[in-house]
């Protein structure tokens, strides 16, 4: 049981999360953190949160369990600003979702890596976000991959693996790098090209028709463009070797079909799609 569970970045993620530990009874008191008094307030009226703290070192103390729910881009400054309020057992774990920036930031931050220090990333969310979007259930029979460094205690990692499952979640562990490049395929790429198509749509200037006209095909494909911005600009920016190689990939992919469309070859479109779907139907076969 967690005893005091201090989620800073109370949105969609860490309060669902909390919710989730909460139906499990697998959590004391849940305290949140962040800039926004008003959304905390609002964590708190929802009953997310038992109290809050603008301040993120004062909301840390007492805490056995820390949770990062922050963009990439600000994790190293929010680890400096805990760094000398984490008590000596505390264990600190993120949502991250790249790794290798993340333990990054922890070195800066910390000087060295933190033996109580667990990467992670939860694989689960929707385009809204916010506490009002958490729900009790997002991670339920949903993978959480951590990426334990070479200092984190088994002890660090075990407890921060049995409070995901708590929630209902499947762990695993890998290498960060690993995951920075899996990720950047299944995750970071298909953001960055829906962002980029609805991008390329709006700019039209019968937009308002073609929107207008969009079926389901386009609202599924486009859904993930409803994503936070700020979020996904930092997972780009913070996987850039890793992004950058699928982009490149990809873009010699559509190159060739842009050829095959312009001469007229069927057999390979066929082929293409034929692959592509063979592909995605054994994915979700094993869904």
């Amino acid at each position: 049981m967690i005893q005091q569970l201090t989620i800073i970045g109370v949105g969609l993620i860490g309060g669902s999360l909390a919710r989730a530990l909460r139906v499990a009874g697998a959590v004391g008191e849940i305290v949140g953190a962040g800039r926004d008094e008003a959304h905390l307030q609002r964590a708190k009226e929802l009953g997310v949160i038992d109290r809050y703290s603008l301040d993120p070192a004062a909301a840390v103390r007492g805490a056995d369990m820390v949770l990062l729910a922050v963009p990439v881009g600000a994790m190293e400054a929010v680890m400096r600003a805990i760094a000398p309020a984490l008590g000596a057992d505390t264990v600190l774990t993120d949502a991250g979702s790249t790794k290798g920036s993340v333990i990054e930031a922890a070195r800066q931050a910390f000087g060295e890596l933190p033996a109580n220090f667990v990467p992670g990333h939860p694989i689960a969310g929707t385009e809204n976000s916010g506490v009002e979007a958490a729900f009790a259930e997002l991670y339920r029979g949903r993978r959480v991959i951590l990426t334990p460094t070479a200092t984190s205690s088994p002890e660090a990692v075990a407890r921060v693996r049995e409070m995901w499952r708590a929630a209902g979640a499947e762990v695993t562990e890998m290498d960060a790098e690993h995951h920075d490049r899996v990720l950047a395929a299944t995750s970071h790429l298909p953001h960055l090209l829906a962002f980029s198509l609805v991008g390329t749509l709006a700019k039209l200037d019968e937009k308002e028709e073609i929107f207008a006209y969009a079926a389901g095909g386009f609202r599924d494909f486009t859904r993930i463009a409803s994503s936070d911005p700020q979020m996904w600009r930092d997972i780009c920016v913070h996987n850039e070797p890793a992004l950058l190689a699928m982009l490149d990939r990809f873009e010699a992919d559509l190159r060739n079909l842009r050829q095959a469309i312009a001469g007229d070859d069927g057999d390979y479109l066929l082929k293409v799609f034929g692959r592509a779907k063979a592909a995605r139907d054994r994915f979700c076969d094993r869904e």
